[in-house]
């Protein structure tokens, strides 16, 4: 649990240091960097999630992850197909 908060609070201050970093090298900071930025601290915290589950469990969710994806690249596959 600790190494799931610890991994989170980095990520999140290296979040935040890194639109500092270009706020001051005084590049524009566009909606798509934010948004790419927000992505990337989600899947921290996510990670840190992952860490603070138990074994079984957190294979339970890898699984589901990987039907869900199988799934939607099934559908855009059968939808492609229609066209």
């Amino acid at each position: 649990m600790v190494a799931a908060i610890i991994i989170s609070v980095l990520g999140s201050l290296a979040f935040i240091a890194w639109m500092i970093f270009r706020a001051v090298r005084e590049k524009s900071i566009k909606a798509h960097t934010v948004c790419y930025g927000i992505a990337v601290l989600t899947g921290i915290f996510t990670y840190g999630y992952f860490i603070s589950l138990d074994f079984a469990w957190m294979l339970k969710v890898v699984v589901s992850i990987v039907i869900g994806v199988a799934l939607i690249f099934a559908a855009a596959g059968i939808q492609q197909r229609s066209r």
